[in-house]
């Protein structure tokens, strides 16, 4: 069912009742500051301290421009984990559909694709630093959707906002993205630039992320190569 279209683009009512995102499992445990306390009171302190340079406690305290409070979600299963991928954005430049001043949840259909695009990601981040020697482990969480989402599969021509260059991409991208939220549609569905073949998919708004649960443990080892070894080690 096409609801309208978006720079040309059709707007579909989507049921996706499994989609897989991978998250590394570093933001996934206990705060770092719990083993220093010794009593509740300490640990009390430490948390408010731990928030004063925490992303998402500033967005619920309408302290980020781009997140106000009332776009986050409260009281459902991992709120908090869902305000997370929202409050926290790449400081100082894009993603291929959110800016600096707004996260947003990338997911997969399939968990072969997701790794291709944290592969690509993070060999890339390597690159930049010069080595490629690391050890990443990525849970995978669970999502559910449901609503009207932009729908760029299956177009003759592949749009601006999915050219494989960060330059021509991802303003194109975040220029769509910022239309299909003035529009109030849950985010976007696009094949994946990393993955032939794969399906990925953007949640602009928190409310759309329903169900969230982990699953699975991914390790990615890079050792001095840009290819990584890739490998279950949970679930």
């Amino acid at each position: 069912m096409i609801l309208r279209s978006i720079q040309g683009f059709p707007v579909r009512v989507q049921a996706l009742p499994r989609t897989v995102r991978l998250v590394a499992t570093a933001r996934l445990r206990e705060a770092v500051l719990k083993a220093l306390a010794d009593t509740a009171e300490e640990l009390e302190l430490l948390a408010a301290l731990e928030s004063a340079t925490s992303a998402r406690h500033r967005a619920a305290q309408g302290q980020l421009p781009g997140l106000p409070p009332p776009d986050l979600v409260a009281r459902v299963p991992h709120a908090a984990f869902v305000n997370a991928a929202f409050a926290y954005a790449r400081p100082r430049g894009l993603n291929r559909f959110n800016g600096p001043d707004r996260g947003a949840w990338y997911a997969a259909l399939a968990v072969e694709t997701a790794l291709a695009e944290v592969r690509f990601h993070m060999t890339g981040h390597l690159s930049e630093s010069g080595s490629f020697d690391a050890v990443v482990d990525y849970a995978e969480m669970f999502a559910a959707f449901a609503g009207a989402f932009l729908d760029l599969r299956n177009l003759s021509e592949t749009p601006t906002c999915l050219h494989p260059s960060r330059e021509i991409g991802y303003p194109a991208g975040n220029a769509l993205a910022a239309e299909v939220m003035a529009a109030g549609h849950n985010g976007i569905v696009y094949p994946s630039v990393r993955h032939p073949g794969g399906t990925c998919l953007v949640a602009l708004w928190p409310h759309a992320v329903q169900s969230p649960a982990q699953g699975a443990v991914w390790r990615l080892s890079w050792s001095g190569r840009p290819d990584p070894r890739i490998e279950k080690v949970a679930g």
